[in-house]
């Protein structure tokens, strides 16, 4: 049993909205995040959603949420309607999170196409919207110009662990920059474990990401009860790379030991 959880609203339902009516429906579930709260002080915290794409709305929710009603980092889609994180225009809103040291969970949403039949979003699609906006986040610069963000991919990163090489030699055949320098911005992401705990998964997750940068993740409750105890069972099972060095027991023991208002405060190697 966790001792700390976070929450958020789930931001794919302001996904395919519009103006007014997207800051409304933020605006509505924002207070909601702080009951379980103040009764359960320590244990309980909450992530805002921001009304991305719109950039001003979006840096006025981020203040009041930090600001105001305490909020332990904000939630951003990969993209809205089409609209990927660090893209053109949104300087305003990491400037006012950079300002925060603000944690920014990232979490995919329907990619902008057509679905393919037969292939549900969350298999595939959501993996590569994850990585879409790792790529633009990291090719555009903002991870570098906006070193206080802490970005935290969910799903493991989608296939940015799997793909960052290939992904950091074609940014450095853009930019001229070194592929070991690109590869760092990818490395300064942080990691969840949320449906990505499988013994082919967690080891390249491990193999990739820095000390410290991987926390807990359930994808509790939009994710099937079944599939996320069977990758939660995956921490005490699978992805061990060497039997000298227990990582998967080491998450589980600092998802026990973190709180969500402290959970950027990671637990050291």
């Amino acid at each position: 049993m966790l001792d700390a959880g976070a929450d958020r609203v789930e931001g794919q339902a302001a996904n395919g909205g519009h103006g007014d009516g997207v800051v409304a429906f933020v605006d509505a579930q924002e207070p909601l995040l702080r009951v379980p709260r103040h009764r359960t002080r320590g244990r309980f915290g909450h992530f805002a959603t921001l009304p991305i794409p719109d950039t001003t709305a979006s840096v006025t929710e981020a203040e009041r949420a930090l600001d105001e009603l305490g909020a332990d980092g904000v939630t951003l889609l990969a993209n809205s309607r089409g609209t990927y994180l660090g893209g053109s225009g949104q300087d305003r809103l990491w400037q006012t999170l950079d300002d925060r040291g603000a944690v920014v969970f990232v979490h995919p949403a329907d990619l902008p196409a057509r679905v393919v039949d037969g292939i549900p979003p969350f298999a595939a699609d959501f993996l590569l919207d994850t990585t879409r906006a790792a790529y633009l986040l990291v090719r555009n610069g903002i991870v570098r110009r906006f070193p206080s963000i802490r970005f935290l991919l969910s799903h493991a990163g989608g296939f940015v662990p799997y793909a960052s090489h290939r992904m950091a030699v074609t940014i450095a055949g853009e930019s001229g920059r070194s592929p070991l320098d690109v590869l760092d911005d990818f490395r300064a992401f942080y990691f969840d474990t949320a449906l990505s705990s499988s013994p082919a998964a967690l080891p390249t997750l491990l193999a990739f990401a820095r000390p410290g940068h991987v926390l807990f993740g359930s994808d509790w409750p939009f994710a099937p009860t079944p599939a996320g105890q069977y990758f939660a069972n995956g921490l005490d099972t699978g992805g061990v790379p060497t039997p000298a060095r227990p990582l998967p027991l080491r998450l589980r023991q600092s998802a026990r030991r973190t709180a969500a208002r402290l959970a950027f405060k990671l637990v050291q190697p």
